[in-house]
């Protein structure tokens, strides 16, 4: 089995520039596996509300998240991401992840596409 990574809008692209190159690989790690396994240890992925996960990534003592969503079973559309720096996720990143997702799903439809 071998999940497609997608990427919707600009988000994911402005995160991941703005982090070094050691959380740029921990993201790249767990993505590969997120691609190739069926099933990943929630300290990896965790589901977060109404169909959006969040990719948890820890390196160098700092937290990060990546939103993410499942599209026909196989595609992963990565959102927006943010370095963590409180004990929860900020209610504000995940109503920007599910505001992302209705944009994807509004693009979709309006343009017959599976991007």
């Amino acid at each position: 089995m071998e999940r497609k990574i997608i990427t919707f809008g600009n988000h994911f692209k402005s995160f991941i520039d703005s982090v070094d190159e050691g959380v740029r690989r921990k993201i790249d790690y767990i993505l590969d596996m997120l691609k190739t396994l069926k099933r990943i240890n929630s300290k990896f992925v965790k589901l977060i509300k109404d169909g959006v996960y969040e990719l948890r990534v820890e390196w160098d003592g700092n937290i990060y998240r990546v939103f993410f969503i499942f599209d026909e079973g196989n595609i992963v559309v990565l959102f927006n991401g943010f370095q963590k720096k409180t004990r929860k996720t900020p209610q504000s990143e995940i109503e920007k992840a599910l505001k992302i997702k209705e944009e994807y799903y509004e693009y979709k439809r309006k343009y017959d596409s599976k991007l």
